[in-house]
């Protein structure tokens, strides 16, 4: 399992390419290929989790050469999790754009969604920070195809905003790099922990410049307040499927602020002191308070739908600000449950606009849906969810929550916030089911002048609703489930919390060093053919101490 560590990366990124230049105008050539890789990339995150479910840190050095002036990747508790949660996550969306005929709406949908697949899972897996912002730009690119796919004025002004906002987080992203490589010489998380670890505070200025940068950027990638305004239009706009894949766009965003807080300034840092408490934890409060104001004030399901994926990330990082393990848990817990119950919502969101004709999904008055109760009793599970209703997974995860905040200051905050949030979710949810589903009537609105014609779903058969089925499923899943995976995440926030192992095996893991270039290196030829190492825990290595 040597090379397993790249091949997330390797794989989509073959496949969009050999799609691109073999078979682009064989469609059921692309879904083939798409479906199958999809499906091995979900094999090969299932082997990487199971490798790293009992402490594994393994390592993958691109080219032999050693950290840290070679790139590697990363896979540990938190990086194989998340990898797992975007593949499973992959496969009931591209079955729902095959089956909804989607992928057959614009050009090039199948290899965007392979080159995003890369971009993301690249962005889990790399230990160096350079790389995360090319796999960030990666994920940026393929990200706006998508998002304009199928085209449309509306969708296109929505992709410009988004490609805009973010831009700016990347332009961001570069100044804090380059900050830190000029107060520290490296780029490489793990060599990045440890020069930062011995900065007096009194010399910390620019890296302290650094990390508020870096938290602002992944602010923007998470849609925190105040740097959101990207998400409600490119969510309601996009392509369903696309919609639904970008669930686990935000999420990138709490991972990169989970490993970077800490791995490179964990909470007892001097140096930045006052990040969490002072700035991260009052800004996913009125996240959680913007995003349910705004899904009970829209007028459109899309939207609502969302704001809510607004309200859940401040409630995710809620738990993330109170930097214990607990709160770590707690949030890997509600970020699994919230990506799937986001995914679910807007394709479901999609199978209504389709069979409500001009109304589309709009809160107005339309004829019955075909279907209606089928669809009236997935939107009823999805929305018992979100919203954390019990006996759902999201009823778990805000408990999961409101414990782990008994430890931090505005615990009463905290508590006030998300109670009052989920009431407030709960009332928008219900008029948008009652509107949709209850008070049907025969007359149908006519299309406001200028409005784009509502395009009707190509396959109304099986698959999508399997699709749905399934993301639902996992949500029942995750509930039955609740104390094995709690278990498991406990573990993975303990890891994070004591970061040696992932230290040794990256920093004192042999290879190539840079003065190869310069002399003849006797044993090159041995170790030249061996790309990846494993190790499995800090007894095979010796762990460099870290002073925090």
């Amino acid at each position: 399992m040597t090379h397993w560590l790249i091949l997330p990366i390797v794989l989509p990124a073959m496949l969009a390419a050999f799609m691109v230049l073999a078979a682009r105008y064989h469609l059921l050539i692309q879904r083939v290929l798409s479906v199958t890789g999809t499906l091995g990339l979900l094999a090969l995150a299932l082997g990487l989790f199971w490798q790293a479910s009992d402490g594994t840190v393994s390592l993958y050095q691109l080219g032999n050469w050693a950290a840290p002036f070679g790139i590697v990747l990363v896979a540990d508790r938190l990086s194989t999790l998340m990898v797992l949660l975007t593949c499973v996550l992959a496969v009931p969306v591209l079955l729902y754009a095959i089956g909804s005929g989607w992928d057959n709406r614009g050009r090039h949908f199948h290899p965007l969604f392979q080159f995003q697949l890369m971009g993301i899972l690249g962005a889990f897996l790399t230990g160096d920070a350079f790389n995360l912002f090319v796999f960030f730009e990666v994920l940026l690119i393929a990200s706006y195809g998508l998002m304009i796919h199928a085209g449309g004025q509306r969708r296109l002004r929505a992709g410009t905003q988004y490609v805009l906002y973010n831009l700016l987080g990347s332009t961001l992203f570069l100044f804090a790099l380059g900050t830190i490589y000029a107060e520290t010489g490296t780029l490489n998380m793990a060599d990045l922990a440890m020069r930062v670890a011995t900065l007096d505070a009194g010399d910390g200025a620019g890296i302290r410049v650094a990390a508020v940068l870096l938290l602002l950027v992944f602010a923007v990638k998470a849609a925190i307040l105040p740097l959101h305004f990207w998400l409600p239009a490119s969510y309601s706009e996009a392509p369903a499927p696309v919609a639904a894949l970008f669930a686990i766009m935000t999420k990138v965003g709490a991972y990169c602020i989970i490993r970077f807080y800490t791995l490179v300034f964990p909470p007892d840092l001097e140096i930045t002191q006052g990040l969490f408490d002072v700035w991260l934890m009052p800004a996913a409060l009125l996240t959680v308070a913007l995003g349910m104001a705004g899904v009970l004030g829209a007028k459109r399901a899309d939207r609502m739908v969302a704001f809510s994926v607004i309200g859940s990330m401040g409630m995710l990082l809620a738990a993330v600000s109170v930097f214990t393990p607990a709160g770590i848990s707690a949030a890997l817990y509600y970020a699994i449950h919230s990506t799937f119950a986001g995914a679910a919502l807007f394709l479901l969101i999609d199978v209504i606009r389709s069979r409500r004709g001009a109304a589309e999904v709009s809160f107005v008055d339309a004829p019955p849906l075909a279907g209606g109760a089928l669809v009236a009793g997935m939107f009823f599970v999805a929305a018992i969810a979100m919203t954390g209703l019990p006996p759902l997974s999201g009823f778990l995860g805000k408990l999961l929550i409101l414990d782990a905040a008994r430890s931090a200051d505005l615990m009463w905050w905290v508590w006030g916030v998300i109670l009052v949030g989920s009431l407030i979710a709960v009332v928008g949810f219900s008029r948008a089911g009652s509107q949709i589903f209850w008070k049907a009537h025969q007359s149908a609105p006519e299309p406001a002048e200028g409005d784009e014609a509502p395009v009707v779903a190509e396959g109304q058969g099986v698959l999508p609703m399997v699709a749905i089925g399934g993301l639902l499923a996992l949500l029942v899943a995750l509930t039955v489930a609740a104390g094995p995976m709690t278990r498991v995440l406990n573990a993975t926030a303990a890891q994070l919390f004591n970061p040696e192992r992932y230290l040794a095996v990256v920093l004192t893991t042999p290879g190539k060093e840079i003065t190869d270039h310069h002399a003849e290196d006797d044993h090159g030829d041995a170790e030249g053919s061996a790309d990846a190492t494993e190790h499995h825990g800090a007894e095979d290595a010796a762990a460099p101490e870290k002073d925090h």
